[in-house]
């Protein structure tokens, strides 16, 4: 299945139109939209309020957690970069897992992935109620509801604006970063703010070492960790709609290290040299935390703003994810037909309106667990979005053997060290999901797990065997 450019008409309102199988979607995102989706992606609630909670868990060896998982994920996009550049598709990780592990692995990774975006968006706009709590008492369950209503009609505009959108959202939380930063290094060196006498690198190792609660606290912050990665790989999913995809994906994927290195170890050294790990505490940001140690107000109040666009910007990406890979799903005969409709102006209305609904299960969740929900649906999230990782390592390794035997064409992006770097990232991510069963909060994401996997499956027989004709039952 391809994506092919439609007329750049615009609608006169969401009406729903058929489209034809595989065409419709308008190519409108351009170079610098990609490459700060892509960066945007990878900066998120994970890393604005999700770190919280891992720098009480690990301390400073947390900088060492990110850093190596870094590694990993570098892994994984590259891998990634590799099919996209043998095929640029729409259903991205979907599609890819239909053609090299059959279409049974193609229809749960397809709704897995949904799922994760929709979980994804539940804990994002979770996030953002959050942060509206520092200014003003309202209750979380009405902020999350405002939040996804507006978030869902933004999701209505054409895919050019939504590039847009995402492109200043990102921007907002890229300036940010580098202000902190810019800040924390201001106070190490010249010592200004209240922080600036006790502000020094030694607090990495000065409150009771790198690793004072131990290797098996840094473990156990794993799973908050890939966390906080989760969605980079979203630019998979803007192939489909990308104006130059094959020279454009490439240049985002390479920015990777980069993004890790500045954006999360160099933050994060910033700030753990500037404020002791010790007085950060679970479920509130970091960022707003060290402002108010510093004693500015005034930055706390804007960093506050920056994660609460950063957690908006992701579920924003969300609702756009959830939509697109619906739709690759009905288009394969694998989810409801109705899916495949796209609005005049090449929008996918019905799935994406299917997915806000069903977001609007965390506004429930804020209800009924205001002090828990953050921590609820993360651990969900991150078993649910690894699947789509392993599925592009497992495809990419696949791949990479019948190119060498010659039964494909070599991708013009190759991984680098694959597929040892592939089986590394593998056994990486193996080790994330046993220390989510070791800790008993993120344990309930793992008994969720099957039981979604038996819905799947037993989905997946029903539908096989009321369409047996269907291609898309068929082994490639």
């Amino acid at each position: 299945m391809t994506s092919a450019q439609v007329d750049n008409g615009q609608a006169d309102g969401p009406k729903a139109v058929d489209a034809p199988a595989g065409e419709g979607y308008q190519r409108g995102l351009g170079a610098r939209q990609i490459q700060m989706i892509a960066i945007g992606g990878a900066i998120g609630t994970g890393l604005f309020l999700g770190a919280g909670k891992a720098i009480d868990r690990a301390g400073p060896s947390l900088i060492l957690a990110y850093a190596i998982a870094g590694l990993v994920i570098f892994f994984i996009m590259r891998a990634l970069g590799e099919l996209l550049m043998y095929r640029p598709v729409s259903g991205s990780f979907s599609e890819y897992a239909r053609e090299f592990l059959g279409p049974f692995f193609g229809f749960v990774t397809g709704w897995t992935y949904w799922l994760f975006w929709v979980v994804t968006g539940i804990t994002e706009v979770t996030a953002a109620a959050t942060y509206m709590t520092y200014w003003w008492d309202i209750p979380q369950w009405l902020s999350a509801l405002v939040f996804t209503v507006i978030l869902y009609g933004a999701n209505l505009i054409s895919v050019k604006l939504f590039g847009e959108l995402e492109f200043w959202f990102s921007m907002v939380k890229v300036t940010a970063i580098l202000g902190m930063i810019l800040i924390c290094a201001g106070v190490l060196t010249v010592g200004f703010s209240d922080a600036g006498d006790t502000a020094t690198v030694a607090n990495l190792w000065n409150d009771g070492g790198f690793f004072p609660q131990g290797i098996g606290g840094t473990l156990m912050t794993l799973q908050i960790v890939m966390f906080a990665f989760l969605a980079v790989e979203l630019v998979g999913v803007t192939a489909g709609e990308s104006k130059d995809p094959k020279t454009v994906l490439p240049k985002a994927i390479n920015t990777v290290p980069w993004r890790i290195a500045v954006f999360y170890v160099g933050a994060l050294i910033m700030i753990l040299s500037v404020v002791p790990w010790s007085t950060f505490k679970p479920g509130v940001s970091p960022f707003v935390a060290a402002f108010e140690e510093m004693g500015l107000g005034i930055g706390a109040a804007i960093v506050n703003f920056v994660v609460l666009t950063a957690a908006l910007s992701s579920c924003n990406s969300g609702m756009y994810s959830t939509g697109r890979m619906l739709r690759d799903l009905a288009i394969n005969g694998q989810g409801p037909k109705a899916f495949t409709k796209l609005t005049k102006n090449g929008l996918p209305l019905v799935g994406t309106t299917f997915s806000a609904a069903l977001m609007l299960v965390g506004v429930w969740i804020n209800y009924q667990w205001p002090g828990d929900a953050f921590n609820y649906v993360v651990s969900f999230a991150t078993i649910s979005g690894m699947w789509a990782w392993i599925m592009i390592l497992v495809c990419q390794i696949r791949f990479r053997a019948k190119a060498d035997r010659g039964e494909l064409p070599q991708s013009s992006f190759k991984a680098p060290g694959a597929p040892f770097s592939s089986w590394f990232a593998l056994a990486f991510i193996g080790l994330v999901i046993v220390m989510m069963a070791v800790d008993k909060d993120a344990r309930i994401s793992l008994y969720c797990a099957p039981l979604w996997g038996l819905v799947l499956g037993v989905s997946y027989l029903v539908l096989k065997a009321r369409n047996p004709d269907n291609k898309a039952f068929a082994k490639r």
